[in-house]
């Protein structure tokens, strides 16, 4: 039993290079000690793309396209009701944007009831999930192949410029309405403190504006991201070249559903995942493991990621943003660090909520199994008292 070893490692965080010498070892002892046939369970939405699973679970869906000014086409789903729900119009729209390296996935990726896309299409909004350029539904362009350095000449700048006024425009054309709400997390908020800081026009379509996990500083972030900090951009580029970041692989893949599926290696893979986010082992569904990780790492830019590592004050000016702010922080995010969110608060103008959930990591804001009660049930709340007002 010595080669069990392996997948233990008390008191330190796993590599991915731990995780693949755990894929190695299942390969070469599975059919051995009968791994292949026993605590293999896939969930069906770790191998589904964002449609089929809104799909899977009864869900409407709707899939466009989005073109921004400078070209690229961003893929964008909305559930326009709930499960059985009249299709009376016109509903309250909520729109949902996901953070650094992720997609719209990350809003369905647990079950209904803990999913914030769902609930929010059961109690009668109008759902839609955003994608921002580069990741894995967002990879083309009118003119620049994905094979091409132009493809990849953006960053955080050009998200909050481009990408959010096409998405929220297109579907103010689509839904009639003018105005919606806005929940993002972690780069979901970056952009849109970006955007309604610089773009009055586009702040006034905000009726609330929901950031979970802010990050507009990394001053004092415990990221391992953070390491991209010491080193200058030539570094940078000769590490991870000058196009795509962490795209979604087929070893990533692999790793989700062959190996992330077995209880035998659940505690190795949380922890490669906690290792990113921060800790907090209890309120993660283990069972679901291979559909975070088949669904994470979606990509993004190398010039984001660079972009990412400089954001500090003054770079954006967040107390010129008029638009009502509900802030919910993490007391074990390593990303969206408390020091960082607490500097912040005062900057915000018009800051009309916060919590600080003491035990809440980076991925705990959509992947939290207490998130319905922590946070969407004030979220919704909010956002009904606006619609009676």
């Amino acid at each position: 039993m010595t080669h069990m070893l392996i997948f233990s490692f008390p008191g330190r965080p796993p590599t991915m290079w731990q995780l693949l010498a755990a894929a190695y070892w299942m390969l070469l002892l599975g059919p051995i000690h009968g791994y292949h046939k026993k605590g293999g369970i896939t969930n069906p939405e770790a191998t589904m793309n964002i449609s089929q699973i809104i799909s899977y679970w009864g869900y409407p869906y709707e899939e466009y396209d989005v073109v921004t000014k400078d070209g690229y086409v961003l893929g964008i789903y909305r559930i326009p009701h709930g499960r059985g729900c009249p299709r009376k119009t016109p509903k309250p729209v909520v729109y949902l944007q996901h953070g650094l390296i992720a997609s719209a996935s990350n809003w369905i990726c647990n079950l209904p009831n803990n999913s914030l896309a769902f609930l929010l299409a059961d109690i009668g909004y109008d759902v839609w999930l955003g994608n921002s350029r580069g990741n894995t539904w967002s990879r083309k362009h009118l003119k620049f192949s994905p094979k091409s350095r132009e493809f990849w000449a953006f960053s955080l700048d050009e998200m909050a410029n481009y990408d959010l006024p096409a998405t929220i425009n297109f579907i103010a054309e689509k839904t009639g309405q003018e105005r919606l709400y806005y929940v993002g997390h972690s780069q979901g908020t970056t952009i849109a403190f970006i955007a309604f800081s610089t773009n009055p026009e586009l702040a006034k379509r905000i009726k609330i504006f929901f950031a979970l996990a802010p990050v507009i500083t990394v001053k004092y972030t415990q990221s391992p991201m953070k390491k991209l900090t010491t080193l200058n951009r030539k570094v940078v580029k000769a590490l991870f070249g000058d196009k795509m970041f962490y795209p979604h692989t087929f070893f990533d893949q692999f790793i989700a559903t062959k190996v992330c599926n077995r209880k035998l290696f659940r505690h190795l893979c949380s922890n490669f995942l906690f290792t990113l986010s921060g800790f907090d082992p209890k309120n993660l569904n283990m069972s679901r493991l291979d559909v975070y990780l088949a669904q994470s790492s979606a990509g993004t830019s190398v010039q984001t990621m660079l972009h990412w590592a400089q954001l500090t004050p003054p770079l954006y000016s967040v107390t010129k943003m008029q638009v009502p702010t509900a802030v919910w922080s993490g007391g074990h995010d390593r990303v969206a660090d408390l020091k960082d969110v607490e500097n912040l608060l005062p900057q915000i103008p018009r800051l009309i909520y916060y919590k600080l959930i003491p035990h809440y990591n980076h991925v705990d804001f959509y992947l939290g199994q207490d998130a319905p009660q922590e946070i969407y049930q004030d979220l919704i709340r909010l956002m009904d008292g606006c619609l009676q007002n």
